[in-house]
């Protein structure tokens, strides 16, 4: 299996051009950054969703930053809240439609 890969490695670097002149004429270089127009939105919508985490319960924002931003499943947040499953996707389902309901209406 490492002989396998090994050889695959060197087949590949074979493939590898090293030092080759390419005209500047024939490359073609793409700004991919955002325009500032979209920098602008962008900052908008953090602002506005900071505004709208705030306007959350304490609890409802701490399960649900919990579960969409720390990555916890219903069953840790439940065990560390000492609530059920059903009640963390209860607050969830409530912090996600008012945060959606709040953005719209911005």
């Amino acid at each position: 299996m490492k002989t396998a890969l090994n050889l695959s490695i060197d087949a590949h670097r074979a493939h590898i051009n090293h030092g080759e002149e390419v005209a500047l004429e024939d490359v073609v270089l793409l700004d991919t950054a955002p325009d500032t127009e979209a920098i602008v939105l962008a900052r908008e919508r953090v602002v506005r969703m900071g505004q709208c985490l705030g306007r959350l319960n304490d609890k409802t924002r701490e399960i649900f930053l919990a579960h969409r931003v720390d990555g916890m499943s219903y069953k840790a947040i439940a065990q560390c809240h000492g609530v059920s499953i059903s009640t963390v996707e209860k607050h969830v389902a409530k912090a996600t439609l008012q945060i959606t309901t709040w953005m719209q209406g911005w």
